[in-house]
């Protein structure tokens, strides 16, 4: 068959998230041996272990995301025509689902939505995680049904697509999971509202310009007709 129109997608697509799951388990396996090697030190806990154990328990999480769905990318884009047999269909599928079965069972609960016409401050937070999963579910289900039917031209738009849902589902983790912000050098600031392309009160018209009253033309309006006199008796 022809060389597969999405296979330079494969790097630019691939690398981001491969480098992104890469490092999950490693920052877990070193976790797991750090408290090893300080017990044989001192028996006295780390001060904050516990929410140091929960950050990392959430990088953890987003891994168990990431690699099936980053198996799939490199299996459909590398293969030819975008094909995958059955087998391999099912297989991609299974263990999609439940990584994001497992990772949605992991979320925390979020409480049930408040009766119609309930104040703002009352309402229910967003399941932010849970909603990137259900979407990266339904662009993974629409890439294995491409996939299945050798769809190349579905596949080269499909794939990006459950690339930028993996992407959202590594965000909402990380952010739901209250890990310390980022403060790599180089790292893009997060864009600003627009406000200076909004109208200054000093270009607004004052009240100085509007027309006077006194210049009104009302000695163009028609002069009432005088009432007829009537004699005195």
């Amino acid at each position: 068959m022809s060389a597969f129109p999405v296979r330079p997608l494969a790097g630019s697509l691939l690398c981001a998230t491969l480098l992104i799951g890469a490092a999950a388990p490693a920052i877990a396996a070193g976790s797991a041996h750090e408290p090893t090697s300080r017990t044989d030190v001192s028996s006295a806990p780390v001060p904050g272990a516990d929410a140091l154990l929960a950050q990392t328990k959430t990088l953890h999480d987003v891994g168990g995301v990431l690699t099936p769905v980053t198996d799939l990318l490199d299996a459909v884009l590398k293969a030819d025509g975008g094909k995958l047999s059955a087998e391999d269909v099912t297989k991609h599928a299974d263990a999609v689902k439940s990584a994001i079965d497992a990772a949605k069972a992991a979320a925390p609960a979020v409480p049930n939505a408040p009766a119609a016409g309930a104040p703002r401050a009352a309402q229910a937070p967003l399941d932010v995680k849970g909603d990137a999963l259900t979407a990266l579910q339904s662009a993974v289900d629409a890439l294995l049904k491409a996939a299945a039917a050798g769809d190349a031209a579905t596949v080269a738009t499909q794939a990006p697509v459950v690339l930028t849902n993996l992407v959202n589902v590594v965000a909402a983790t990380l952010l739901s999971g209250g890990l310390p912000a980022p403060n790599l050098p180089g790292l893009p600031a997060l864009p600003q509202l627009p406000t200076s392309s909004l109208p200054s009160t000093s270009t607004l018209p004052s009240t100085s310009t509007l027309p006077s009253t006194s210049t009104l033309p009302t000695s163009s309006l028609p002069a009432a007709p005088a009432l007829p006199s009537t004699p005195l008796t």
